[in-house]
């Protein structure tokens, strides 16, 4: 089978000659694995999948000398790194612009960026060199409600603003959902049917249960998702959403908006066990994720990683519906052994 093959088979909850393959890395541990590989990770370890998308053509916003501030996102927020205690550092938001703005007036006068601020020209010619794997536009930050608008405006501030329907609030999100939504169809059209795979992301779970309410995510998540999936079927693409933590109340309500594909699915918040996820769920979603990135990556043996990824392969593998990968980007303080482990497991084969 080519990657594409595998992987759409994989979402039709059809067999394949082996799991399809996906791969989440820090910087620092994508350099690890490149120094101990003699190669790209995501090419040892024969990911499917390949992302395309259009060229920014707007100059981003310069940060001032001496700021700490090392970029500016198209949103105007500002950026710093700040180290974390897996050894590595995480960029995080450290100018909130939209945490200042504070009435209509100042919705109207904001600076936001345009769909127009790209060129979706680009994305034939990045098809055509990825030719056999399965082609994805978007990514986990689109619309991402809750943290792309909570990492320039405070997630706690974005948290009260949909839960009180605040006017100003709102008209911030939907100016993000809106942007996102446009560059999504435009990517769509530029790619001529040959995009297979529309990626979106809203964080709706925390390690204790879902973020918000399902009576919040029908009255506020859901129309804002339910474009994207539309959007992505009305071009024939299967839809993928990246979710963390524990979700699974809102599993049925995923399955009845179409979603194809739940991503970055980890299994050790609350209801998110692996068997039950398959039994009660499997034949109508399709999984991604589910190797522990909290517990047995980081901190079991080989053999832990070796067992953990047969028992994903058995279980979740069965009759399709499940894509092999790390729950979330694997941390510095992984040993590159273990990462090896799982994959090799994954293929079949050893590796280098």
């Amino acid at each position: 089978m080519t990657p594409r093959e595998r992987v759409m088979h994989a979402i039709d909850h059809e067999a394949t000659d082996r799991l399809p393959v996906q791969c989440y890395l820090t910087p620092e541990m994508h350099a690890a694995l490149k120094e101990r590989l003699g190669q790209e990770p995501f090419v040892a370890f024969e990911v499917d999948f390949r992302t395309v998308g259009p060229a920014r053509t707007r100059p981003a916003r310069q940060p001032e000398s001496g700021s700490a501030v090392l970029y500016y996102d198209e949103f105007g927020v500002g950026y710093a790194n700040v180290a974390n205690n897996a050894g590595g550092e995480y960029l995080e938001a450290v100018d909130l612009a939209l945490a200042r703005i504070e009435t209509m007036d100042d919705v109207a006068a904001y600076d936001w960026p345009s769909p127009d601020d790209y060129d979706y020209s680009v994305i034939p010619a990045q098809i055509a060199a990825s030719e056999g794997y399965a082609i994805c536009a978007g990514h986990a930050g689109q619309p991402d409600i809750i943290n792309g608008v909570g990492r320039g405006r405070g997630m706690a501030q974005v948290l009260c603003d949909i839960v009180t329907h605040d006017e100003v609030g709102t008209a911030i999100i939907d100016k993000r959902v809106d942007y996102f939504y446009e560059i999504s169809r435009r990517s769509l059209i530029a790619g001529e049917g040959k995009v297979d795979i529309l990626w979106i992301g809203e964080d709706l779970g925390t390690q204790k249960g879902p973020t918000i309410s399902p009576a919040t995510f029908d009255a506020f998540f859901r129309p804002r998702i339910q474009r994207f999936i539309d959007l992505g079927h009305e071009f024939g693409c299967k839809v993928a959403m990246h979710s963390c933590g524990s979700t699974r109340p809102l599993m049925p309500r995923f399955i009845e908006m179409g979603l194809d594909v739940l991503d970055a699915v980890q299994p050790e918040p609350v209801g998110m066990v692996p068997e039950e996820l398959k039994a009660e769920f499997g034949d109508k979603l399709t999984f991604c994720g589910l190797i522990s990135t909290q517990h047995t990556l980081p901190h079991g043996t080989v053999e832990d990683c070796r067992e953990e990824a047969r028992d994903r392969i058995k279980v979740m593998g069965a009759g399709g519906g499940y894509i092999f990968s790390p729950a979330h980007c694997i941390q510095p303080d992984t040993p590159v052994e273990n990462v090896l482990a799982i994959y090799e497991e994954a293929l079949g084969k050893p590796l280098p």
